[in-house]
């Protein structure tokens, strides 16, 4: 009767005893490499996934927290990424436009005036802004301004709308854009690449939408 209770006491016990897991034992294994406390167990070797945390670490750190760490420190390295990579390719593309006879041309303004030229036919100024990606249409608006006053775009009247295209000097100077770019960038880059920066693009695609529905998300708090 005495071993009944006894088995029946430590029964009770062992369910009403929280199930602290690996983390209680010190043991972070499922956690990806370097995020463990400083002596923790760590195995390597491991065969659980680092996106499968244990039930212990949901308890000690939250539900999913070792993801949002490591998201977070890779979000701080993408973003420096992006703002410098931003940077260079705007700085490019100006010095290339520069190179092509055409100094005195923003950023905006290259982007609108090869957009204009894609596929030989006229757009207008909501299809710009919308396949760019430009908030403020009055940004896009002056940029067109601008090429039209250069003698590198036309504007054309359809019903309520306006239509762009480049003019003939508008699309020699972007043959010219492409062939400094053939001879400075592309003939730099290793043909290995091609299928990483094929990935890469696909990458920022991805990461665009998720930005714009943050922003939306930031805009509704």
């Amino acid at each position: 009767m005495k071993n009944r209770s006894d088995q029946g006491a430590r029964r009770r016990a062992y369910v009403d005893t929280p199930k602290t897991g690996n983390a209680e034992r010190g043991d972070f294994s499922c956690l990806p490499q370097g995020l463990g406390p400083a002596g923790a167990a760590h195995s390597v070797g491991n065969p659980r996934k680092a996106s499968q945390p244990c039930c212990g670490c949901r308890l000690v750190l939250g539900p999913c927290r070792p993801q949002r760490d490591l998201l977070a420190s890779c979000g701080q390295a993408l973003k420096f990424s992006l703002t410098v990579c931003w940077n260079a390719f705007s700085r490019w593309a100006v010095r290339c436009m520069a190179a092509a006879g055409v100094p005195d041309l923003t950023f905006t303004d290259v982007l609108v005036l090869h957009h204009i030229n894609h596929r030989g036919r006229g757009k207008k100024l909501a299809d710009i802004c919308f396949v760019l990606n430009y908030e403020d249409t009055h940004v896009v608006n002056y940029a067109l301004k601008k090429l039209v006053a250069a003698g590198l775009a036309v504007g054309e009247k359809t019903g309520k709308e306006v239509f762009y295209s480049p003019t003939e000097r508008g699309q020699q100077v972007a043959e010219r854009y492409r062939q400094v770019r053939e001879q400075c960038l592309i003939d730099s880059v290793n043909g290995e690449l091609n299928p990483q920066i094929g990935e890469l693009a696909r990458f920022l695609r991805l990461m665009s939408g998720l930005y714009d529905q943050a922003a939306r998300a930031a805009t509704s708090l």
